[in-house]
């Protein structure tokens, strides 16, 4: 290979590696689809923040229950937040859509939920 040549290679592999840190870092803080909601944890984490704000109500532990998370949503931060639209119904059978916000603290087993609302 030519001087020219090497040159040439040698700038697209700076740019390229550049490009692949400026992609990763903007995606820190960024919302992301998950694009399979039926993962058995995304479903276990809707059904665990059901749980959890029902005993922050201080409701009955089946005042609502858990249907299925249908849609979903991860933000990469000091450990994950996932935001879920999920279904729940009440003892009267009463289907009612929410979306709740858990966060999970990277290297340790602990989530909290964030935030738990009805959708309209």
């Amino acid at each position: 290979m030519n001087t020219r040549t090497l040159l040439l290679v040698a700038v697209v592999a700076v740019w390229a590696a550049a490009a692949g840190r400026a992609t990763a870092a903007s995606a820190v803080g960024l919302w992301e689809e998950i694009r399979n909601v039926d993962d058995p944890k995304i479903q276990e984490l809707g059904r665990w923040a059901v749980v959890a704000a029902n005993k922050r109500a201080g409701a009955p532990t089946n005042a609502l229950t858990f249907n299925r998370v249908y849609s979903a949503e991860k933000q990469v931060v000091a450990g994950l937040s996932y935001r879920l639209h999920l279904e729940a119904s009440s003892s009267g059978a009463i289907y009612a859509r929410y979306v709740a916000v858990v966060y999970q603290q990277a290297g340790a087993n602990t989530r909290e939920l964030v935030s738990f609302q009805p959708t309209y």
